[in-house]
């Protein structure tokens, strides 16, 4: 078990909220997940995907709380302040989303959740939605899908899980820069290189391309085409507000809402300016879009 030290999480840019823990378990492996939050009201859940973590969040979370809800976004295992495994092979999509979901059980609040969801955050978040209906009041995805094997992914996907695995130093805010519009200042770059000291922080970064289960038969794609099950009958309102500038899941909001029967007759949107870390680029207008859609409801 490795454990980023807190010195890694002094000033921060615009991140100075007070971390809470709760302990986990999947499969017999236990670790202590971290989230932040801030306001009171009914619960928003920000998932953040790969290689990013909580503070992808900065800009949204103060936005939802002065419009009175409760933001709360999670580091998932490995990443952020969360435990950090020392091989890939202590991860999986299993092992992520069972840590995940006793994490929620933990924020509490879930009988007027509402999710948020991108990259990963989408995997894991609209996996446990299609096994739980229930559990969410709305969904919000951005750039973000539910891979089930059976479709075709882009080229833009194979590249980046090959460099993923190849790269000798896997540069996670340079990863980060990449995938934006924004040009991002050197505070920032570094505030996500943070919960990585070393190499030996970075397992579940390397290794969360490789996990998307994007051959039919993987167990994994089997799980997920059973969740899509779940989310195929989701029938409560379900959103979407992915960026014009991404070509990992471009075009995969049409498939959510020829899919998903929750997503008819909502306002989606395609924000304009936004890379594959729209959060990052346009994190204010779209927890304000958020909020003006929550008061539609």
């Amino acid at each position: 078990m490795i454990k980023t030290p807190e010195s890694q999480f002094t000033d921060l840019p615009d991140f100075n909220f007070e971390p809470h823990y709760t302990t986990v378990s999947a499969e017999g492996v236990s670790v202590d997940m971290a989230w932040v939050e801030a306001g009171e009201g009914p619960t928003v859940l920000l998932l953040h995907g790969e290689p990013s973590w909580s503070f992808l969040y900065r800009k949204m979370i103060p936005v939802l709380a002065a419009g009175g809800y409760r933001a709360v976004a999670p580091d998932l295992v490995g990443f952020g302040r969360s435990d950090k495994l020392p091989n890939t092979e202590d991860y999986s999509y299993t092992r992520h989303e069972l840590w995940l979901r006793q994490c929620i059980d933990a924020i509490g609040g879930t009988d007027d959740m509402h999710l948020f969801c991108q990259d990963w955050g989408g995997l894991l978040g609209l996996r446990i939605a299609g096994q739980e209906p229930e559990l969410f009041q709305t969904i919000t995805a951005g750039n973000t899908f539910l891979p089930n094997g059976l479709m075709p992914f882009p080229k833009a996907f194979y590249k980046w899980r090959e460099y993923s695995q190849t790269v000798d130093v896997f540069p996670v805010g340079q990863i980060i820069q990449r995938a934006t519009v924004t040009e991002l200042s050197e505070e920032i770059v570094a505030a996500y290189d943070a919960p990585f000291p070393d190499e030996s922080y970075k397992a579940a970064a390397r290794i969360f391309p490789s996990l998307v289960p994007a051959e039919e038969d993987n167990p994994e794609a089997v799980k997920n085409r059973k969740a899509w099950e779940g989310l195929m009958a989701y029938e409560r309102p379900f959103l979407t507000t992915f960026s014009d500038s991404d070509p990992i899941t471009k075009g995969a909001d049409q498939i959510l809402h020829a899919m998903i029967p929750g997503t008819k007759g909502q306002p989606h949107t395609i924000i304009e300016g936004g890379g594959h870390f729209l959060q990052e680029d346009c994190g204010e207008e779209i927890a304000r879009y958020m909020l003006d859609w929550y008061k539609t409801l």
